[in-house]
């Protein structure tokens, strides 16, 4: 309903408060209104995060989890196989850090960058584009026909990032642990190039305790923050966020990475939810209070400069910017008025 007119004019809604109070009490109003509101962003939210009975985020299973190597149907071989992933992804971003600092080439895995755009795509939120390196080589337009193609009947969750063999045209993973692992072993044929080994045998258990806790607190924790529907699974997660990075605080005041002196898959898993906190995971999930950021905790930050200037490209991984401005763009649940922030840049973040 519009008042007054020209620069004057306001608009003031459906003036439901002024009209109804005249006939019901006001409180009766809003308390309406809140519960049809939160029942149909519930709804909503079970559609984008399956929920438990307690309102805690329940991550779904992933469906391809084979392997490449001698023992498998997946020989180690050059230009057999397609990494595909997406930019606000962090579960992609592990799988492109390993890509980069194993010193992967395209001539032994290519890869292609999903653009995401729920309203284009047909089932999930990714699809392909028309420029070089958005393109499938197996020329599907989104990641639900590719998926169809590889696996015909396809009935679950079209998700990224997703490993092909492309000479078998058979989807090998998309589970990003997995992946990762994958790519670390995987040598092409030429064991003599010098590749850095992101699960070094001295240092396995290690690597395994950290993930596991990486993972809880921090890597499925800002999601539980963000995609809880009831105050005590919110409560539940944002405390483990806490917990997490408090341990990460006290393990990086020591040593300069998370399993010693050296960069390794714990560091490479840890980095994408590190990456995107500032900009999303605390400001719009709330993760760990709505109030916190990763500058909250200096040896966090000096441990994030220092793998952001590795020689190896992680600054190349990422579009920061594109990243987390995603997050409010496409996550209409959790930011139904559409609302985008200024991009946060690197800077803002407190790298170099």
């Amino acid at each position: 309903m519009i008042f007054g007119s020209g620069k004057d004019a306001i608009d003031k809604g459906f003036n439901i408060l002024e009209t109804a109070s005249k006939f019901v009490p006001q409180g009766r109003v809003v308390q309406t209104a809140k519960e049809t509101w939160k029942f149909a962003w519930r709804r909503m939210m079970t559609e984008l995060a399956p929920q438990d009975k307690t309102g805690a985020y329940s991550r779904p299973k992933y469906s391809f989890t084979n392997k490449i190597g001698e023992n498998y149907n997946f020989p180690d071989e050059p230009g057999r196989f397609h990494l595909y992933v997406g930019n606000p992804c962090p579960w992609c971003h592990r799988a492109h850090l390993a890509l980069s600092l194993r010193s992967i080439t395209p001539d032994e895995i290519g890869m292609t960058v999903l653009i995401d755009d729920p309203v284009k795509a047909s089932r999930g939120g990714w699809i392909f584009g028309a420029e070089s390196g958005t393109r499938d080589p197996l020329g599907s337009r989104d990641l639900r026909e590719l998926y169809e193609k590889l696996s015909p009947n396809f009935k679950g969750r079209c998700t990224a990032p997703l490993l092909v063999d492309l000479k078998q045209k058979k989807i090998v993973s998309n589970e990003s642990s997995d992946i990762v692992r994958m790519l670390n072993d995987l040598s092409f044929g030429n064991n003599n190039k010098e590749r850095l080994d992101l699960y070094p045998e001295n240092l396995k258990s290690q690597i395994d305790e950290s993930n596991q806790w990486v993972y809880e607190l921090l890597n499925n924790g800002v999601y539980r923050c963000g995609f809880s529907t009831q105050q005590a699974a919110y409560d539940s997660a944002s405390a483990d966020v806490r917990r997490g990075l408090e341990r990460c605080q006290d393990i990086l005041t020591k040593q300069p990475f998370l399993c010693g002196s050296t960069f390794t898959e714990s560091d490479l898993r840890l980095l994408p939810t590190i990456l995107r906190f500032d900009g999303a995971y605390g400001p719009l999930f709330h993760a760990g209070g709505a109030h916190l950021r990763i500058r909250d905790y200096p040896a966090i930050l000096a441990w994030l400069q220092r793998c952001w200037d590795l020689p190896l490209g992680v600054s190349d991984t990422i579009d920061i910017q594109d990243a987390t401005s995603s997050y409010y763009r496409q996550l209409f649940p959790l930011n139904a008025g559409g609302l985008i922030p200024t991009p946060i840049s690197e800077k803002d973040i407190g790298l170099n």
